[in-house]
């Protein structure tokens, strides 16, 4: 009975003193968590920066040219890109989006890749809202530099090149830049209709091994590390070179 009871507790503590599966789970930092599924997370940082590419470029390109159109015909095209701007503005995009989803595509009996819904929705929200960024900066553009210029001689094409272009530039490219940033946070709402972007991506990943103050901890970082720079360099840009250009 001595070398029985022995035995026991010689197990005994050695069961207590191996690490339970917690004990080592507590011991998972975001830097371990980055590089063991750092695979998985370059496969949704890859497709959040295709959703992004889609989404700045387009909307971008479209924003601008109908902001333009907007300001040049301001009864129809402005009408147009003013109310598309407060329809939009008004409406959450995470709503835009599973509309889209869902409903929209039930009524035209369509199943489409949720990646390109998404790239869609996101893609609307940003046109419209770019669109009347531009279309009110060129509307209040003042008149009184391009009037300035046809004193100087200067043609139409010269004046559009070297007077509005410039200055419209230096008085847009800070909210653009905020702006895209803005999307690159809305792209997150894509993770809810199964498009395999970064955040859905963590959460895979925290299901699997449930940590979700690393994982998500070492989300936040990606956006701070990415967005914090662009947003520091446009409230720099605005500082530095925008100018109240409004007539007194």
């Amino acid at each position: 009975m001595t070398v029985e009871r022995t035995v026991r507790v010689l197990l005994s503590s050695l069961v207590c003193s191996l690490p339970s599966a917690n004990s080592r789970d507590r011991r998972l930092s975001v830097w371990t968590i980055l590089l063991t599924y750092h695979v998985a997370f370059l496969e949704g940082l890859k497709v959040t920066l295709a959703l992004c590419a889609i989404t700045w470029g387009v909307g971008l390109v479209s924003g601008i040219g109908l902001g333009t159109l907007g300001a040049h015909a301001p009864v129809t095209w402005g009408r147009f890109s003013r109310g598309a701007a407060f329809v939009f503005s008004s409406i959450p995009a995470l709503v835009i989006l599973f509309w889209l989803h869902y409903p929209a595509q039930a009524a035209f009996e369509l199943v489409i890749n949720p990646f390109y819904t998404a790239a869609l929705a996101l893609t609307l929200i940003n046109t419209f809202a770019v669109g009347e960024m531009v279309r009110e900066a060129v509307s209040d553009f003042p008149r009184q530099y391009i009037t300035a210029g046809q004193v100087c001689g200067m043609r139409g094409r010269d004046i559009v090149r070297y007077v509005q272009l410039p200055i419209l530039f230096r008085q847009l490219l800070p909210g653009l830049m905020v702006q895209q940033v803005a999307m690159l946070h809305a792209s997150l709402f894509a993770s809810l209709i199964s498009v395999e972007e970064i955040f859905r991506v963590a959460q895979r990943i925290n299901s699997t091994i449930y940590r979700p103050v690393e994982i998500y901890t070492a989300l936040a970082l990606f956006f701070l590390v990415v967005c914090l720079p662009i947003n520091l360099f446009a409230a720099y840009l605005k500082k530095r070179y925008t100018r109240d250009t409004s007539e007194r």
